[in-house]
């Protein structure tokens, strides 16, 4: 399934300041039980979401008007806990295109790259920069560059690099899940398959 192609996102952000997000917190284990990659956005943060009589916490960010955008900012070791592929659905699903943070989860860094959303991992430092603009000005924009692997404060032009696999690069840029990269290349697979020796 081709997911959106990523190239350069400029968006305002989402602040979740808390350490050691795990995948429960993120979609809690009584919503896996679906298999297609939809609907799990309404149930992102769920128990931080909602009352148990599923009425709205307004202290909740995703909860409060005051913050939105395409980017949800998270605290260090975000996508920690369980393997579960359906965290980064959740993210996806929300309407989130990246997540930034000072660590991330190795599985859950995959599952987002594997669905189209991009992990951008800053430096502590540059963390607590981004948390402080928004604290100062909700709207304030980050802009994440996927080509040149940058991302900028805009109200202040102050910008940190980060690392991703070259492989998931050129997937995210196309829009590419697995299965479509190897479609893409078919006949170059076909072209060297006819020409080993049998």
């Amino acid at each position: 399934m081709a997911y959106d192609k990523f190239n350069i996102l400029t968006s305002s952000a989402v602040p979740l300041p808390i350490e050691n997000v795990d995948t429960d917190q993120i979609i809690p284990a009584r919503f896996l039980k679906a298999t297609k990659r939809e609907g799990f956005g309404d149930n992102l943060f769920r128990d931080w979401r909602y009352n148990g009589d599923d009425t709205p916490k307004a202290d909740f960010v995703l909860n409060d008007s005051t913050y939105s955008g395409k980017i949800l900012v998270g605290g260090k070791n975000f996508g920690s806990g369980s393997s579960r592929e359906h965290a980064a659905w959740a993210v996806y699903d929300y309407g989130f295109r990246a997540v930034v943070s000072s660590f991330f989860a190795d599985i859950f860094k995959g599952n987002c790259l594997n669905i189209g959303v991009l992990p951008v991992q800053v430096s502590p430092e540059f963390s607590d920069k981004i948390f402080a603009a928004i604290e100062a000005d909700p709207k304030t924009e980050l802009e994440i560059n996927l080509p040149e692997q940058t991302i900028t404060l805009k109200a202040t032009g102050e910008k940190e690099s980060f690392d991703i696999n070259g492989y998931k690069k050129n997937n995210m840029i196309n829009g590419f899940d697995d299965i479509d990269y190897l479609q893409n290349i078919k006949e170059e697979i076909v072209d060297f398959a006819n020409k080993l020796p049998y």
